[in-house]
């Protein structure tokens, strides 16, 4: 029985080769960061805990894609690679600016692809005729920072975004005919267990290609660690066991045709104000999946099924 639609399956089905994402950090900001609709940015974010070393922004875009490909190819000489514009907001800046960068990674030797990560705020109509282009030459997906599906939680967390906006980026995205992903933390402050479950419906609704899942984790330096060390009984932070419980009942839901990037994210330990589980990625998707097949379910098992939550 397949259990989840595998991203790593699907990413080969598109390719027929081997492929790897490599991590850039193009020099962009974010608008709740630049005062555009807000300060301060994200109050879970830092970027720190999602880069490699080689991707800062002293180092040009190609520069950053041949130390990636140098780390790679020492095992995997044949692998080709998809430029990832990851950190902060990577549609965020003026038009030519942005193709000059996203055409300068594909220029790079054994670049195949492009991902984008950006926010539902910041896709101008202007630059989705140019990424329409761009997706019948190339391989392309737009991954879009959603967080959570409730306003307040938005509200909360500084996202200076609303779901509405989420909801028109995502269909206005798809329309061109771009695979369209989205990104959710669960666990974020204020959200129930019920209200989690509730989102899977809305996400199954949205004509997203790919979703990534990921545990909240509390960061130090951050204004949501300062939030959980003056009132820790406002958040509930999963033990391994009860977060891979949550996302068995997550996935359940989802209509069963959305590929599943990822279920958690790793922040390096010396970043964490929370000591994290000490579990590794594919640790944690080998008990995922064994859960999986001990309860006898899969993606999508009770999708069509009405929730009063």
């Amino acid at each position: 029985m397949t259990l989840y639609n595998e991203y790593g399956i699907w990413l080969k089905n598109q390719l027929r080769v081997k492929s790897q994402k490599i991590s850039l950090n193009a020099g962009f900001t974010c608008p709740n960061r630049d005062g555009r609709v807000g300060t301060g940015g994200c109050t879970y974010c830092n970027n720190q805990t999602f880069n490699p070393d080689y991707c800062i922004t002293t180092k040009s875009v190609t520069q950053q894609l041949e130390e990636g490909k140098q780390f790679f190819a020492r095992k995997y000489p044949d692998m080709k690679y998809l430029a990832y514009f990851q950190a902060y907001t990577n549609t965020y800046d003026a038009l030519p600016n942005l193709i000059a960068k996203y055409e300068e990674a594909l220029s790079v030797p054994d670049v195949i692809g492009l991902v984008i990560g950006t926010r539902p705020d910041c896709m101008p109509d202007a630059l989705l005729d140019y990424l329409e282009e761009l997706n019948q030459r190339t391989f392309l997906v737009v991954e879009y920072g959603i967080e959570s599906v409730y306003d307040a939680t938005l509200q909360r967390i500084n996202r200076g975004h609303t779901h509405a906006q989420t909801v028109d980026a995502i269909q206005r995205t798809a329309a061109r005919g771009i695979r369209t992903g989205a990104h959710l933390i669960l666990g974020l402050p204020g959200e129930s267990r019920e209200a989690i479950l509730a989102e899977t419906d809305i996400l199954s609704s949205l004509p997203l290609t790919t979703l990534k899942l990921h545990q909240l984790q509390l960061i130090r330096g951050t204004r949501m660690a300062e939030e959980y060390e003056q009132n820790p009984s406002d958040f509930h932070l999963f033990t391994p066991d009860e977060y891979i419980d949550l996302v068995i009942d997550f996935i359940e839901r989802l209509r069963p045709d959305l590929v599943l990037e990822r279920f958690v994210s790793q922040s390096p330990s010396s970043l964490l104000a929370i000591p994290g589980w000490g579990l590794k990625n594919h640790e944690f998707v080998d008990r995922l999946r064994l859960r999986m097949t001990q309860r006898q379910t899969h993606q999508g098992r009770l999708h069509s099924i009405s929730f009063n939550l």
